[in-house]
């Protein structure tokens, strides 16, 4: 279960947007001065009447106090002008007609990362210092190699209650006090648990940058893991766990996780009542000692800060910790091949579908063209797939498709939650659209608002503290080389109609797809039998 502390990235409706028109579409919002409060409030009262100033040698008589009846002076308003005479509608300029298509995007602009200073402590702690932007703040983010794909299949999410448990105070430290100190900084400290990697840190004012990083390192090296906590977070671990079982969403990614990957970490989504009932301390103090580890570590400095007293800071706070154990994660086979698994909801309005493949990762050469071809499939507003099945056949009201990838391991799936009548002929259309894009490339015009959108996205998801972090953290994790995120915006542009459609016959085989469904069986059974095998299991 992946809980994420990081900043919403902020994403572009429409495909028409390139990184080059971020700023041109922002600056008129910036161009013309305001007044200040003060003068603007000034403008806005009408005139008081001047006093009458005393002879040049005499003192000013004192101002007598006006009754309580008499009424305020007034000005006599200044003569309006007259307005001139209205035109006939037969005198008037013709308007300009409303442009039929948008404006053409502007020239991509490169987007570049600033290199980072990175050094490497003694215990194997990777650091990464980067320079980057203008507001005096600066984010501290402890990254590790732990996380879901680390647990045994009786610890399913033993990774998140060993994070729950990380939050509630070091041995010299209460939880409250770790709040009330990261506040005093103007942030706050966060631990949020995924699948490969768990990060510990937050934003705070530039000049509380070598406190933070000493904070972080306190709630690393120091967890108290109190026992006193562990029934109220194994009672929200279960309340969250009721919640995310009653949502079709969440079933149909459960089995189809469970059918691709089986008893590998990356095939168990949710734990059993079971599980979670019978975690234990020493669980958790196990699974600590197994997975933390300054080795299997990194730690990103982003934002302004003073560079030499960073890494000063970060060598005392973080010299003496143990290395760990290097991470083991037994890496996926993942299989698919065509058949329907149907997961019944009886009397469910809609079908949640679920259809999907095992794809390349992204340290592969392919993995950027590969998602150009997602975002014009089906991952943008204006792919193919959201166009068919919402826009013309309103079978759906938000379709998508995406790359999920984990470490060394990827699938692509499109999702959608559609009326149960028309389950069949959804995934018709869904099959229809990954076979034309197979056999046809698309025009250029086509392509082109899909480069824009994601090279668009793609500069502003990046364009902050947490934004660079993440990138970071994701070109470590893959082994991507230094020169990715700078790159990305020019690799996506370089892509032609023809490689998308290579892609589409390369890695999206839909003659193996797993197709998932959550609905009402009675319904949907005879709709999609024409899709492959319908397995009970």
């Amino acid at each position: 279960m992946t809980r994420t502390a990081f900043v919403v990235p902020l994403a572009i409706g429409f495909a028409g947007v390139c990184a080059g028109d971020v700023l041109a579409v922002l600056a008129p919002l910036h161009a013309a001065p305001h007044p200040p409060a003060a003068f603007a409030m000034a403008q806005s009262r009408p005139a008081e009447p001047e006093l009458e100033k005393p002879a040049a040698g005499k003192p000013a008589a004192a101002t007598p106090q006006k009754p309580a009846t008499q009424k305020p002076v007034t000005q006599k308003p200044a003569a309006r002008k007259p307005r001139p005479a209205t035109q006939p509608p037969a005198a008037r300029a013709n308007p300009a007609p409303f442009p039929a298509e948008p404006p053409k995007a502007g020239v991509p602009r490169d987007f570049k990362v600033p290199e980072p200073k990175r050094f490497t402590l003694d215990n194997g702690l990777q650091v990464a210092l980067v320079q980057w932007g203008t507001m005096p703040k600066v984010r501290v983010t402890l990254s590790m190699r732990t996380g879901n794909a680390f647990e045994k299949a009786d610890e399913v999410w033993l990774a998140d209650l060993t994070g729950d448990l990380i939050r509630e105070g070091t041995a010299t430290r209460t939880a409250a006090q770790v709040s009330e100190e990261a506040a005093r900084m103007g942030g706050s400290l966060t631990v949020s648990v995924g699948g490969d990697s768990t990060s510990i840190g937050g934003d705070v004012l530039t000049e509380f940058g070598p406190q933070m990083v000493a904070l972080v390192a306190d709630v690393v090296r120091n967890p108290k893991f109190p026992e006193s906590e562990l029934a109220r977070l194994k009672a929200n671990m279960l309340r969250n766990l009721a919640v995310s079982l009653s949502q079709p969403q969440n079933l149909a990614l459960q089995k189809f996780r469970a059918v691709v990957y089986g008893d590998h970490p990356y095939g168990r989504v949710f734990p059993t009542e079971a599980v979670v009932k019978a975690f234990t301390l020493d669980q958790v103090r196990g699974f600590y000692k197994e997975t933390y580890g300054a080795g299997r570590s990194r730690l990103y400095v982003v934002g302004r800060f003073d560079a030499a007293g960073a890494e000063a800071a970060i060598r005392k706070a973080f010299d003496g910790w143990d290395k760990g154990r290097e991470p083991v994660q037994a890496q996926p086979k993942p299989s698919s091949s065509r058949a329907v698994y149907i997961v019944d909801r009886p009397g469910a309005p809609q079908s949640t579908v679920i259809l999907g493949i095992p794809t390349i990762d992204p340290s592969n050469a392919d993995f950027i063209p590969l998602s150009v071809m997602d975002a014009l499939l089906g991952g943008a507003f204006a792919s193919r797939i959201t166009r068919n099945i919402r826009e013309d056949k309103g079978y759906t009201y938000s379709p998508n498709s995406d790359i999920s990838v984990r470490y060394r391991d990827a699938y692509w799936s499109e999702n959608a939650d559609v009326t149960t009548s028309v389950t069949g002929p959804s995934i018709k259309e869904i099959l229809a659209e990954i076979d034309r894009l197979q056999a046809e490339p698309p025009s250029r015009d086509e392509l082109t608002g899909i480069q824009n959108y994601l090279a668009g996205t793609y500069v502003l998801q990046n364009s902050s503290r947490a934004g660079i972090t993440n990138q970071l953290e994701f070109m470590d994790l893959h082994g991507l080389p230094p020169t990715y995120a700078s790159t990305y915006v020019k690799q996506v542009y370089a892509v032609t109609p023809e490689q998308v459609t290579e892609m589409a016959k390369k890695h999206v085989l839909d003659e193996r797809a797993t197709i998932v469904i959550v609905g009402d069986r009675k319904v949907i059974e005879e709709q999609v039998k024409g899709f492959g095998s319908i397995i009970d299991k």
